[in-house]
Parts: C-alpha cells; structure tokens; sequence
C-alpha cells in the first residue's frame, strides 16, 4: 500500500510541476453578456480590435532618424517608448517589425531594437525588401 501512495504522489507532482498554467485575466470589454452578468458600458477601440502587427519604419531625414509607427510619424524615441508600452499593455504578444531604410545607421536600428525587447516585446522581426 505505502509503495503505491508513493507513485501517487510522484504523479501528482509530476503533474502539477508539468501543468501550463494561464496568466490571471484582467478585466476587459467585451460585448458577450451572460445570464446574471452586470453590463458594462466600456466602448472597445476599433484600433484595438484589429491589431495585429505592429510596424516600425526607421527612416533617415536632414541627417537624423524618424519613425513611423504604422503611419504615425514621431522624432522622439521617448514617443516610440510611450506607443509601445501602451500597445503592450493591450496585447503582449504583438510582434513587432522593424523596416528600416538602407541609409539609417545602425546605432539607431539598435536604439529602436533594445527598446523593444527593454519593453517586454519578445517578437521584433526586420522587413525585408523583394527588390534585387
């Protein structure tokens, strides 16, 4: 009997040291209401909904970087801080491409790269042109 409460208590060792568990979830909006739920008025950003990647184009104008952060043109890496951090406080999992001119050099490439992952963004991919 003791030899098999022992196997029991391996497995359930094993088990519970083997089990994925999920992060605890915040409070979000959501349009889904059930029987006995309280009706929250929280409108959801249509720019959240669908965000999917997030792009960062490096670009190198009058001797000096700029970015543009799907379209959104900032000169401040404190501003690309700031989008950042509050895109990841929406999904933490957004991968992130960087699409840098030719003409950038490379410390501020690094710049926008260390910042990222600083940030907590573990998916920070680089575009790559077709063009031969």
């Amino acid at each position: 009997m003791t030899p098999m409460i022992d196997v029991i208590f391996l497995l359930l060792i094993f088990f519970v040291c083997t089990a994925s568990f999920q992060p605890p979830e915040e409070i979000l909006p959501t349009r889904l209401s059930l029987p006995g739920a309280i009706d929250s008025d929280v409108p959801i950003d249509p720019d959240v909904i669908d965000l999917g990647e997030i792009v960062v184009r490096v670009l190198w104008r009058e001797g000096r970087a700029q970015w543009l952060i799907n379209e959104v043109n900032y000169t401040q890496l404190a501003e690309i801080r700031a989008v950042l951090l509050s895109v990841k406080r929406v999904k933490t999992d957004l991968p992130v491409i960087l699409d840098v001119e030719p003409a950038v050099p490379m410390e501020d490439v690094i710049d926008v790269y260390d910042l990222c992952r600083a940030i907590g963004l573990e998916t920070v991919r680089f575009a790559a042109s077709a063009e031969e």
